[in-house]
């Protein structure tokens, strides 16, 4: 029999200084057995510091023609594109064709992520943002997690600020194009 989804709850208050957002978000999140706390941890952020009207997780793995995170228009246009942890090329060209904008959200070594992505075609690659989490704060993150979750989010000149279930932490946000 195959294993489901496991289900994790998050009572979340954004306060994103730098963009002007403040929000009371409750997300339930489903972790699929093949994705790792870390994927998981990455791409709540990423939610939190890309809310707007329109967010939402994707269906999921099973999902393969979609990113993690997506901002649809009122007419179901996909209007940003938003990846989690280390896609390929091909994969952010087709995002940034489809979409008005493109983001990456990653916990892992950014300099690995521009090499496998050096000399190959991406479409707007200079419009496409990459933001790399401290890797230790997306491990003390994920070795926080609960299936019923309180957390504070707030960012503020590219400091990250979290409080989860009690552990607080911070880290800076490394920011930069793909060109």
């Amino acid at each position: 029999m195959a294993i489901g989804a496991t289900i994790h709850t998050f009572d979340i208050q954004v306060a994103d200084v730098d963009r002007g957002v403040y929000e009371d978000l409750t997300l339930r999140v489903a972790r699929h057995p093949s994705e790792t706390d870390l994927f998981m941890v990455t791409r709540i952020l990423a939610y939190c510091l890309e809310y707007e009207e329109g967010i939402a997780f994707s269906a999921g793995v099973s999902t393969t023609d979609e990113p993690a995170v997506l901002v649809r228009d009122l007419t179901g246009a996909i209007t940003a594109w938003i990846e989690i942890g280390a896609p390929d090329a091909q994969r952010l060209h087709f995002g940034s064709k489809l979409a008005e904008r493109t983001a990456v959200y990653t916990h892992r070594d950014p300099g690995k992520l521009f090499a496998a992505w050096e000399g190959k075609t991406i479409h707007e690659a200079d419009r496409i943002v990459v933001r790399a989490f401290d890797p230790r704060l997306i491990e003390a993150l994920a070795a926080a997690v609960d299936r019923r979750n309180t957390m504070t989010v707030s960012l503020t000149e590219g400091q990250l600020y979290v409080d989860l279930n009690g552990a607080s932490l911070s880290g800076e946000i490394l920011t930069r194009s793909i060109a």
